[in-house]
Order: C-alpha cells, then sequence, then structure tokens
C-alpha cells in the first residue's frame, strides 16, 4: 500500500521495513545494509545541510541521490547526474563536498 509519494533515502527506507516481516522487506533489509553508510538520523541531518546551501539546480531527489551514494570527490558527485540536465559549477562541487566531508 503507497502511502506517501516522496523520494528517501536508502536509511529511512531500511528503517521503514523494520515494521514489515515479509521476505521481500528482509531481502531489501540486507541490500540497503551493503551500500548504505548512514544511519536514518545522520541521513536527515545531511539533507538538511545540503539544503541549506541553496543551491536552486537540486531537487530533494537530486540531494537524496547525494546521501545515498556519498561521494567523495568532484567526479563521484558529477557521474551521478550522468545524463541529467544538471551541471554544476566547482564552486557548487566544492559547497556540496564540503557538507558531505
Amino acid at each position: 500500500m503507497i502511502i506517501d509519494n516522496k523520494a528517501i533515502t536508502m536509511a529511512e527506507t531500511k528503517e521503514i521495513l523494520k515494521d514489515y516481516e515479509t521476505e521481500k522487506a528482509k531481502v531489501a533489509s540486507l541490500m540497503i545494509k551493503k551500500f548504505n553508510k548512514l544511519s536514518a538520523e545522520e541521513s536527515k541531518k545531511l539533507f538538511s545541510e545540503i539544503k541549506k546551501l541553496n543551491l536552486e539546480k537540486l531537487k530533494d531527489e537530486d540531494i537524496i541521490k547525494i546521501i545515498d551514494f556519498l561521494p567523495d570527490d568532484t567526479e563521484s558527485l558529477r557521474k551521478i547526474f550522468t545524463g541529467s540536465d544538471i551541471a554544476f559549477d566547482q564552486d557548487e562541487i566544492s559547497k556540496i563536498l564540503n557538507v558531505i566531508k
């Protein structure tokens, strides 16, 4: 059942899946555990910090991608948005990376 239609981080998804005891939820939780690096609380805090940068190009969904992948350099950040209409200048990239680190 769909309750809300909004993008959430892997960490938030993992928290939601804790309430479900189905086999699919368990498999999804295991997959998330392999790739997720932050707790739900940490990802919400990071979301807020990136949002405070007031980068007009970034939608909430874009911030979620950044949080889920946690790029550590310019090239990694740019790869996340390959194929999209978003292009960052070096100043914007530096701001995002500084918040992540």
